[in-house]
């Protein structure tokens, strides 16, 4: 994938929500704007890739506790460079869930989500932003989620 193909999925992605719609143009104007758009080290901001992880019923949704943040969030995280955003996405819940990749199935290469928000100044950098595209996984919600660290 390449930025191309992340802003025909923008293209092609459609929200009734006033923010949302928002964030999609703001989104392609950073990735237009942006060649490094997907390096984490690029500090007015970065794209970065979650899921949504859902169990077959669509009645639990899994969502993981980040100890820096003190918050709860659903899996997902920096792309290091991979233009590929759903492939970063999965790759953050095998990462995030501990799941084996083959227990993470995709529910189609659309976006489900879009958002942006702030990330503030850590000893890890400044203060940035995240611009963040997410997608819908099924889990089985009988599995065993080891999570990491």
């Amino acid at each position: 994938m390449h930025r191309r193909e992340l802003l025909q999925l923008l293209d092609n992605y459609h929200t009734p929500f006033n923010t949302e719609a928002g964030y999609i143009s703001r989104i392609r104007r950073f990735i237009q704007q942006h060649e490094d758009c997907f390096d984490s080290h690029l500090w007015p901001g970065h794209v970065t890739g979650s899921a949504w992880v859902v169990s077959p019923a669509r009645d639990k949704v899994l969502l993981l506790h980040h100890r820096k943040h003190d918050q709860w969030f659903q899996p997902g995280g920096h792309a290091d460079g991979d233009a590929d955003i759903v492939r970063v996405a999965l790759r953050e819940t095998h990462e995030e869930t501990g799941l084996p990749y083959d227990q993470i199935r995709l529910q189609g290469r659309t976006i489900f989500d879009v958002d942006i928000h702030t990330i503030p100044a850590s000893t890890l950098g400044p203060m940035h932003k995240h611009y963040d595209i997410r997608f819908l996984v099924e889990i089985e919600d009988h599995l065993n989620v080891p999570g990491n660290d």
